[in-house]
């Protein structure tokens, strides 16, 4: 496992030795976890309710590079503290694949939190399908015209003023020639030198790569193909390549392609983040082998064992974890008491999360209360001179209230209880079959999971969302006895109460 480590301190009251500090730690972390540390990124002086951090923006700029699996923080608040752009930045790392963890905080502080994040999250996809829509239906209008609907502009080809495509006769010649080298025995790479010697650059003026002209020999535009969602006309642009040559070409790529095995993703261990050994209380990762039949089988190791660092805790399979985990998570989002609870945590964090908006709402109510004070007294005949300059200066202010009220109302939107309630309703329509899903499920609700041998903790996101789950063998127990809704205080006194004590 490969991850990155970010660290950031906000003023002149921190020096360079907390920066020091949390580089000790969050590799400390990294080598007890079994992660290699590939690279650091530091903000010096800058606070975390700003997303405009350059190292932080660039950190997120590199992990659509897939070169780093997690991005490792000293605590959570290093990453981000404003709840929205959490929301949205651990987002844009979920869908690179990568994970945030925090060096010190096994269980998150204010859970609560992730919950909202999960919400935020989903309103926006609502919004952004919403939006979308509306913006499919006009382009599918361009299509149905076989219009040019943005996007890169392949190369060979130029858009006229009615937005149609028009060979380029500066560049459809090194295109057509490139098709021709391949299909006689070139390789990408002399596709892509040859492009380079005659000056040929892509639409941003870079140099030709070998994965931009990977790109273009598959690019059935070429052949004059115009497709948009499910409109799909073969005669719809412009030919530029012969159908027989480009047929050829694409046979010719499925025979030199690689072994599948090499860049093919591995298997994703949803709990990978999330998962301790009961015992010695490190993460638990994903592993796969083989046996003498050939069968694959995928499991999860304590770090401790895998390191030889004195754990004996034995694996457990990765489908029979998971699939205990998400049946717990069912039981919780059909649960509509509970559901209506958490609602309320969200509101109540919500409002937190956003000091500003109330603020102005009380502003902009005392103005009013002021305006009508005044408008009263003049219809009672108590005017003054300064009466007219006070009033002007009220309406005034309420109208720069007003503007700031809206900017920060779409900058952060408050949902209301009915929003995030149907939100959380949409988690029971998710197929606890499909890995995307289970996902969802996993990173929205799953706080943390420890592992024993003969049971397993539960801490969801939600205050007192523990559960112990007991079991007689992991491996081949069909059914689990739970314990919903265990307060620390109620654990059983035995030789374990003091580290769990300390995990809450």
């Amino acid at each position: 496992m490969t991850g990155v480590i970010y660290a950031r301190y906000s003023s002149d009251n921190q020096r360079e030795e907390s920066i020091e500090g949390q580089l000790r730690e969050c590799r400390a972390f990294a080598e007890k976890s079994g992660i290699e540390i590939v690279g650091t990124y530091i903000d010096r002086a800058f606070s975390a309710r700003t997303d405009n951090r350059p190292d932080f923006q660039k950190m997120i700029k590199d992990s659509s590079g897939r070169k780093f699996e997690f991005v490792i923080v000293w605590k959570l608040d290093r990453f981000a503290r404003d709840r929205y752009d959490s929301a949205h930045y651990k987002s844009i790392l979920r869908k690179n694949g990568v994970k945030v963890l925090s060096a010190t905080e096994k269980i998150s502080d204010g859970s609560e939190g992730i919950l909202m994040e999960a919400v935020l999250e989903g309103m926006a996809e609502y919004y952004s399908a919403e939006l979308s829509e509306k913006v499919i239906r006009g382009m599918t209008e361009n299509a149905l015209k076989r219009k040019y609907n943005g996007g890169i502009l392949p190369l060979g080809y130029t858009i006229d003023s009615e937005r149609h495509f028009q060979v380029d006769p500066l560049t459809a010649p090194a295109v057509l020639a490139a098709f021709v080298r391949y299909a006689e025995g070139g390789t990408l790479q002399d596709i892509a030198d040859e492009m380079n010697a005659k000056g040929i650059r892509s639409k941003f003026g870079n140099t030709i790569s070998i994965d931009s002209a990977k790109r273009m020999l598959h690019n059935r535009r070429y052949i004059g193909e115009f497709k948009f969602r499910d409109i799909v006309d073969p005669n719809g642009v412009p030919a530029i390549v012969p159908k027989e040559l480009f047929d050829r070409v694409q046979e010719r790529m499925r025979h030199n392609q690689k072994a599948a095995g090499k860049h093919k993703a591995d298997d994703e261990y949803l709990l990978t983040p999330k998962l301790f050994c009961g015992k010695c209380e490190r993460l638990m990762v994903g592993e796969s082998g083989k046996n003498n039949m050939g069968t694959k089988y995928r499991y999860y190791k304590c770090a401790g064992v895998k390191s030889h660092m004195g754990c004996d805790k034995k694996t457990v399979r990765k489908d029979w974890i998971e699939d205990l985990v998400i049946e717990r998570i069912l039981k919780v989002i059909f649960d509509d008491a509970l559901i209506d609870s958490l609602a309320d945590s969200v509101m109540e964090l919500q409002t937190k999360e956003n000091p500003v908006l109330p603020l102005l709402q009380k502003q902009y109510t005392d103005i009013q209360r002021g305006i009508d004070n005044l408008v009263n007294a003049i219809q009672q005949g108590i005017i003054t001179s300064s009466t007219k300059e006070r009033l002007e200066e009220l309406e005034r202010r309420k109208s720069e209230l007003a503007v700031q009220m809206v900017k920060e109302e779409m900058g952060k939107p408050m949902l209301t209880k009915e929003q995030i309630v149907f939100w959380f309703h949409r988690f029971r329509k998710l197929n606890p079959k499909k890995l995307e899903h289970r996902r969802r499920l996993i990173d929205s609700f799953v706080n943390a999971v420890y592992l024993y041998d003969d049971h397993m903790l539960i801490t969801f996101n939600y205050k007192d969302g523990t559960q112990i789950v007991n079991f007689t063998k992991p491996e081949n127990s069909q059914k689990a006895e739970d314990c919903s809704g265990v307060r620390v205080s109620a654990l059983p006194q035995n030789e374990n109460r003091s580290r769990l004590r300390s995990v809450f």
